[in-house]
């Protein structure tokens, strides 16, 4: 699967994530809305504003868990378009925290600004800094193809980009804050 040019699906992603890097994963989110289905009813029932169990991310703590403890890193970048909309404040209130709970660095940066860096919006996963698994979405945010890349060019880019969105990018905590999201918070 890893090879360049060499398509895959995201369960295959997920079936080996585990193998596909050695010391960092790091994972750049840019779309306004995800499809995915574990999240389908922990997202009703955020906007119908009942309680949101946190169960639904027990499968993904492990795995950070997991990583964590075996003295690799996950880093993640989120692109908010601001204000955050109903789906960004339940990733940033429900989704963001339980990974930073299981040990992965998540950081949040506005689109403006990170678009007046001049930073290109590409969803991926870099593992390490030797392999790029590009995320291709449709338009309803569900994924239809990863693209697994080990392009020279390519990878130098997203390095680049991973290593500026860092530097620039607020931690989770800090942005909720000083945005103030809450659950009754509504998009402007």
């Amino acid at each position: 699967m890893t090879n360049v040019g060499n398509v895959a699906t995201l369960e295959q992603l997920g079936q080996e994530f585990d193998g596909l890097f050695r010391r960092r994963a790091f994972r750049l989110e840019t779309l306004d809305y995800y499809y995915a289905e574990n999240e389908r009813e922990p997202f009703a029932r955020f906007l119908a504003g009942q309680p949101v169990d946190p169960a639904w991310r027990e499968p993904w703590k492990a795995q950070v868990r997991a990583v964590r403890e075996s003295g690799r890193i996950m880093q993640r970048v989120k692109v908010i378009t601001e204000p955050a909309g109903d789906y960004a404040r339940f990733s940033l209130l429900h989704g963001a925290p339980a990974s930073v709970e299981a040990g992965e660095d998540v950081r949040v940066i506005a689109r403006r600004k990170a678009y007046d860096e001049w930073l290109a919006f590409h969803d991926y996963w870099l593992f390490d800094d030797d392999l790029a698994a590009i995320l291709v979405y449709d338009g309803s945010g569900s994924v239809v193809r990863v693209e697994m890349n080990r392009d020279a060019t390519t990878l130098e880019w997203f390095c680049g980009e991973r290593d500026d969105l860092l530097a620039l990018a607020s931690p989770l905590d800090r942005y909720v804050a000083q945005h103030n999201i809450t659950e009754r918070t509504r998009a402007a």
